[in-house]
């Protein structure tokens, strides 16, 4: 999924309960939520390495307990940086000059000096032991001011702590899962690519589900606020539960579509050949419409499937894509570092020669027309109407391309627009 929902989630996982538990568990909750797609800085070298290594090695079950540790390890840091920066205020304001530190044990009237902010990292007396400060009735003593004791509210339990960054960690890899882009989730020891394809990658009702578990909250908070109510420690865990539930009926019910829009294209005769595979491709928001591809010996065949209709949209002469031909140029394409990794991810991946095309944001060889063609790799599961997809125009959604002089690869690859330098 894109990273907003990623975010949702490990903001309600934390939100859940575990930051009941803890301190800093929603903030641990929503680092790991995010931090297996760091395999974006891929992209740095460029669109190919970038598809070879995104959803690798970081989405992987191995990874994820590493993952999380990196995250605590992480907000570690940042409680010490937090601590060591409150003890300075508070040795600051201990050596104001012009007072005289009170006897043990005397107590000091509300009111009697601007008290330090209430922190979720504060801690007890013997962290300020190092400052040569001693502790009584409620007060820090030990220099020319008294200064208040800022106790910590919630403790830090650094094993919830991991335990909220593994589970929004595991989470990252079940949510990739549900869209039809997949991942490897046993690499390196199975490269195989796994996907549930009920999910599309960006689902607006994920979205406003999870964050409404996070705005109604705060927006309850504002009214109780206006009215006097006292405010309520942690709020917010039962619409966290309720959104989080909410996902997991949606991921059921959109299992269920599926399956039946598996079981109308089994049991339909679509094809006028026999029918060697079937991928059945989400939508996004509606949960009966599917997008199905078929493939036969000689060509793929499309479908539109409404599950709530029963109905399956498709044409023989609109629909077909017959196979392309292989040529000189496309098993030339096939050993480039662009069509390795294509083929690799793209299991309904088609590769074919459209000519000499230039290819937008590449140049192409400034040679002869006949000299050089151009190699287009596209996935079918991508290829859907709204996305205004055209074959042959240079904008297939996660399409890739090759120019090939002389049946040899010396003259350029890109991915999406982008060029591989």
């Amino acid at each position: 999924m894109e990273p907003i929902t990623h975010f949702l989630t490990g903001a309600c996982i934390g939100r859940a309960g575990l930051n009941r538990k803890t301190a800093y568990a929603t903030l641990a909750a929503v680092l790991a939520s995010e931090a297996a797609d760091v395999d974006v800085l891929w992209a740095l070298r460029g669109p190919v390495e970038e598809l070879k290594h995104h959803r690798g090695i970081t989405h992987t079950f191995i990874a994820a307990p590493v993952v999380a540790g990196v995250v605590v390890g992480a907000v570690w840091l940042f409680d010490r940086w937090r601590e060591a920066r409150r003890i300075r205020k508070i040795a600051t304001a201990s050596a104001r000059p012009g007072t005289s530190a009170p006897d043990e044990g005397t107590q000091i009237e509300d009111g009697a000096f601007p008290p330090l902010r209430q922190e979720p990292n504060c801690r007890s007396f013997d962290s300020l032991r190092s400052l040569g400060m001693t502790g009584h009735g409620g007060i820090v003593v030990g220099s020319q001011e008294p200064v208040p004791l800022c106790l910590r509210p919630q403790p830090v339990r650094w094993g919830w702590v991991y335990l909220s960054a593994l589970l929004s960690a595991l989470s990252h890899l079940f949510l990739d899962w549900t869209n039809n882009y997949g991942l490897r989730p046993f690499f390196p020891f199975n490269p195989r690519w796994y996907a549930g394809s009920f999910m599309f990658i960006a689902e607006p009702l994920l979205w406003a589900l999870l964050l409404a578990a996070l705005v109604m909250p705060w927006l309850f908070g504002l009214i109780g606020g206006e009215i006097g109510a006292r405010r309520k420690p942690f709020r917010g865990q039962g619409w966290a539960i309720f959104a989080l539930s909410g996902m997991a009926l949606l991921w059921c019910w959109r299992w269920a579509e599926h399956a039946q829009a598996l079981a109308m294209v089994e049991n339909t005769q679509i094809t006028a050949a026999p029918v060697k595979r079937v991928a059945i491709e989400p939508y996004p928001v509606n949960p009966f419409r599917w997008h199905a591809i078929l493939e036969t010996e000689d060509y793929y065949q499309t479908a539109e499937i409404d599950t709530r209709a029963g109905s399956i949209d498709t044409d023989q002469r609109r629909d077909v894509l017959f196979k392309p031909a292989s040529t000189a140029a496309t098993e030339a394409a096939k050993r480039t570092p662009l069509g390795r990794v294509y083929l690799d991810w793209g299991t309904w991946a088609v590769v074919r020669d459209v000519g000499p095309f230039p290819v937008p944001e590449m140049d192409p060889p400034q040679l002869p027309l006949a000299r050089w063609t151009t190699v287009e790799f596209t996935d079918l599961r991508f290829s859907y109407s709204f996305l205004g997809t055209s074959r042959g125009t240079g904008r297939s959604p996660l399409g890739g391309w090759v120019y090939i002089v002389d049946g040899r690869d010396d003259a350029g690859e890109a991915l999406n627009g982008r060029e591989q330098k």
